[in-house]
């Protein structure tokens, strides 16, 4: 009775499912996520009768043959790349990325990790940095003595002071983008490390090489549909409420025949 062990991985691939369903719901309202999505695959086959084989009776072919499927796994958990809605916010540091491109963090161990997070923050030294306190790469420093900062769409950084008609640059802000973006490690804090499947980056300015630009005073809000998650969440219910039936089915039939008398 394999259905047992069939019908499990079905309960457990659904429950696989709705687990992602309820991260992608729990965050409707991180800045620039993007929601992800659960793949899955057969099991291997166990082979009773192969197809093409040479039938003894007469020689003929077996055009089907007999295959046996042993249940369902999981194959990835995939991000659905698209661009949340631009919610002006009117912060100086507050920069939304309108295209492609990922903004490159300075982790403190040296690895430089990527996010979509514009929700920018200035450190007691003046340093640009993320909500977690992580350098913005490259690092940028605003005077104590600026009255207020400005960004363009380029990524060219100002700072505007008291007693200067004329803003000062104070450096450039760059974008990476990569060859697979689905390829990237998500590591937690709207941050993403590279890796052998996302290919290297590549770091240019906002505009150019197919990346979007910025804006000052806007951040990217999720890109989660909360219509499509609760269908898929109703969906992934009723695929796990049916594998526990085929549960119930298969212990009835071994119930009827361990009573055979």
């Amino acid at each position: 009775m394999k259905a047992l062990q069939i019908a499990a991985t079905g309960m457990s691939a659904q429950q696989t499912r709705v687990e992602v369903i309820s991260n992608n719901l729990a965050n409707m309202s991180t800045t620039g996520y993007n929601a992800r999505r659960a793949e899955f695959a057969d099991l291997h086959y166990q082979q009773a009768m192969r197809p093409g084989t040479i039938s003894a009776v007469d020689g003929t072919m077996i055009p089907a043959g007999v295959q046996m499927g042993l249940g369902a796994r999981p194959t990835a958990v995939t991000i659905t790349l698209a661009q949340g809605a631009l919610v002006q916010t009117g912060g100086d540091l507050d920069v939304a990325i309108d295209g492609l491109g990922y903004i490159e963090v300075e982790m403190p161990s040296g690895v430089s990790a990527y996010t979509r997070d514009g929700a920018l923050k200035r450190s007691a030294e003046g340093l640009i940095v993320t909500s977690d306190g992580f350098g913005v790469a490259p690092g940028i420093t605003i005077p104590s003595d600026a009255r207020s900062v400005a960004i363009n769409a380029d990524g060219e950084v100002y700072a505007y002071f008291t007693d200067q008609v004329e803003p000062e640059m104070l450096g450039q802000l760059t974008l990476a983008s990569f060859t697979n973006e689905k390829g990237l490690e998500a590591i937690g804090s709207n941050l993403f490390l590279e890796t052998g499947a996302s290919g290297p980056a590549m770091i240019s300015m906002p505009g150019e090489d197919g990346l979007g630009i910025l804006r000052q005073g806007y951040l990217e809000e999720s890109a989660v549909d909360p219509v499509r998650e609760i269908t898929e969440l109703i969906k992934a219910q009723r695929g796990y409420e049916l594998n526990a039936k085929v549960i119930t089915a298969a212990d009835q039939m071994l119930g009827a025949t361990v009573q055979v008398r």
